[in-house]
């Protein structure tokens, strides 16, 4: 599945906030990615088309399935990305920085070479927050 970077974002922004909100609307897209809310409300609109998004009459954003498979694949790789860096000695702001630039270009055989190489060797699971 191709997506591009941008929308792999928004996705991952919507899977972050349901866990850390509870729910999501367009305005709290626009506040975490520092987006108008004008670009937020198209991007949610070609999500929606896209069967990636659903959106209630209430305003509430909800992930599909596909739309869930891409933010958790996106976020996954970017708590290991941000907590293998940290553990090689980079501080946590520019880790995450870093890990977020990072986790859209690696190839799936790459990221799961460098999960498995550091889940074994050093103990990095992926936990940390962003």
């Amino acid at each position: 599945m191709v997506i591009q970077e941008s929308a792999e974002n928004y996705l991952e922004a919507i899977l972050m906030l349901k866990l850390r909100k509870g729910e999501v609307h367009s305005i709290d897209i626009a506040a975490e990615l520092g987006f108008s809310k004008p670009s937020v409300s198209v991007a949610m609109k070609n999500f929606r088309n896209n069967g990636y998004i659903v959106m209630d009459d209430h305003g509430h954003i909800e992930l599909t399935d596909a739309g869930l498979e891409i933010a958790e694949r996106i976020y996954e790789r970017h708590k290991l990305l941000t907590a293998l860096l940290i553990k090689l000695g980079v501080n946590e702001k520019t880790a995450r920085e870093d890990a977020c630039k990072i986790e859209h270009d690696l190839s799936d055989e790459t990221f799961a070479a460098i999960k498995d190489y550091f889940n074994k060797k050093l103990g990095v699971c992926g936990e940390g927050e962003r």
